[in-house]
């Protein structure tokens, strides 16, 4: 799959992107929502997993609108465990921690900042989880998937159209990165994506992406190291990274990186 080769639908909110391998089909929903959300379902054979649910009210409707009349086997929970009324009927799926992380953890602090911030435009009602995940493979649907469980949830890799999603990743926008040791981590995670040879990169806040999308992020990763090595301050840290990267977006995750490397 080519992350340009896809055709447009338009929803009610927001529209999807489907790309046609053959045997299977990826549709990428873009919610258009304040987060900029994305929600993916995977289509073999007239069944359908979604990947990630949607978190507000009206991207829940469109989407759930899209899928009515269709067979849809379930719904991979991970890292957004909100948004509940998307498809109340299908089963759920998640690792224990990622369940955890919406329900205790991280997660549900995010929900809670979320709904104070969006009011009943966000639907902050979290997921039962009626399948548990363990690292591994598992298949759903007819459609074979492989478990990589994480700190707080878990990536998704999908064989069967060479993709893999995970949280994050953004080419052109700031990420998070909670000191060096992390950006390490994350420069690991994303060399072994080069070497997996992935055709897409699918994540929760951007459309999808490839290996040229990586190697950017990588660079970035290491330019940002580099950046904080010769900063006194967050400050100092903050202004270099944007002189280097002006047209970057994300500027909210900017100043929490900043934080987790002079905190």
């Amino acid at each position: 799959m080519n992350k340009r080769d896809f055709i447009t639908v338009r929803l009610a909110q927001g529209e999807m992107h489907i790309y046609d391998s053959g045997g299977v089909k990826l549709h990428a929903y873009q919610t258009g929502d304040p987060l900029a959300d994305e929600v993916f379902l995977v289509e073999k054979a007239g069944r359908f997993v979604a990947v990630e649910s949607p978190c507000f009210t009206g991207s829940v409707t469109a989407l759930n609108e899209y899928l009515a009349g269709r067979d849809v086997a379930g719904v991979l929970v991970s890292y957004h465990g909100a948004g509940a009324t998307f498809l109340p009927d299908a089963p759920k799926y998640a690792t224990a921690n990622a369940a955890e992380y919406a329900r205790q953890g991280g997660g549900k602090a995010l929900i809670s900042q979320f709904a104070a911030v969006f009011g009943s435009a966000f639907d902050s009602s979290i997921h039962p989880i009626s399948r548990t995940l363990t690292q591994g493979e598992v298949t759903i649907g007819g459609i074979r998937f492989v478990i990589h469980q994480t700190a707080e949830a878990f990536d998704v890799e999908i064989p069967e159209i060479n993709a893999v999603y995970t949280h994050m990743l953004g080419h052109d926008c700031h990420s998070i990165v909670a000191g060096s040791g992390h950006a390490d981590a994350m420069i690991a995670q994303l060399q072994g994506y080069i070497q997996a040879g992935y055709d897409l990169i699918l994540t929760s806040h951007y459309t999808p992406e490839d290996l040229k999308d990586v190697e950017a992020k990588i660079r970035y990763l290491e330019e940002l190291k580099a950046i904080a090595a010769s900063c006194a301050g967050g400050e100092a840290f903050k202004a270099a990274v944007r002189e280097r990267y002006p047209s970057y977006s994300g500027e909210n995750y900017l100043d929490m990186t900043a934080w987790f490397f002079f905190s």
